[in-house]
């Protein structure tokens, strides 16, 4: 039966070579769809979960003062620099409870690699300035718990900071607006990364809740199982420790419990 099929002779199918014209048609093709892919990825907005580096300076709109800023060479000429400050990008989550509300928005519309220059309202920063936050506290509340009352410095009562304003007639005058309450601020922004791995994102929010590097980070990932260890001695309290872990359960894919570990050598 073979040799019956194949007995007559083979007909060829005729290749013919593209024109020139179609040739360029083809890469004018491939150009418009690879411009089109890239420009479709400069208008992608970032999603909720995101992990990314940001490089800024959060000034005051109406004075200039720098009260925020992780960009050394900008600190170092205007003045706010701390020299044992780590200086450097940090780490946010895209629609944590992490970042303000308005710095937040705004990140959410950039792309890796992007610079912008932005303006936060009270309402989507630290909020409007409340009277009723400013209160008048006896001067024997301090001397009972050691405070000396001197305006201008900082307090902490019953867990709420504020800064005393006056002492006079035996009353000391407290604000606990937040010190940015009603002030309209002006961010410079620059992303400089994104954060994929789960073991960078689990090291990146330990970092934010402990200032420390991640290379001072011991971190074993065992199926849904993270361990974290510190190489250093840090004194970092039970409610730290919580708060680090319900972040990192809500935004780290895969990972259903986090433990904490110290390890004492001789």
């Amino acid at each position: 039966m073979l040799q019956e099929v194949f007995a007559g002779p083979v007909q060829m199918p005729r290749l013919r070579s593209p024109s020139l014209s179609a040739l360029r048609d083809r890469r004018d093709g491939i150009l418009q769809n690879l411009q089109r892919k890239k420009r479709d990825k400069k208008c992608e907005k970032m999603n909720t979960g995101e992990f990314v580096y940001i490089d800024y300076v959060g000034r005051v709109k109406d004075t200039g003062e720098i009260f925020d800023i992780t960009k050394e060479d900008v600190a170092k000429k205007e003045n706010p620099h701390r020299e044992n400050f780590k200086y450097g990008p940090v780490a946010v989550i895209i629609d944590s409870e992490l970042i303000l509300p308005g710095l937040n928005e705004e990140i959410k519309k950039m792309k890796v690699g992007e610079k912008k220059t932005f303006e936060l309202k009270p309402d989507k920063a630290f909020g409007d300035r409340n009277p009723e936050l400013t209160k008048l506290i006896p001067e024997s509340t301090f001397k009972q718990q050691d405070i000396d009352a001197t305006p201008g410095s900082y307090v902490t009562i019953n867990r709420m900071r504020g800064k005393i304003v006056s002492a006079d007639g035996g009353r000391v005058r407290v604000d606990f607006n937040h010190p940015l309450a009603g002030k309209i601020l002006l961010y410079e922004v620059e992303v400089t990364g994104e954060i994929k791995e789960n073991d960078e994102k689990i090291k990146a929010v330990i970092c934010y809740f402990t200032g420390l590097d991640k290379e001072d980070v011991d971190l074993k990932i065992n199926a849904d199982e993270a361990e974290i260890m510190f190489k250093k001695k840090i004194n970092f309290p039970t409610e730290g420790k919580e708060m680090a872990a319900k972040n990192i359960l809500k935004w780290v894919a895969g990972i259903e419990k986090v433990k904490f570990s110290e390890v004492f050598e001789k």
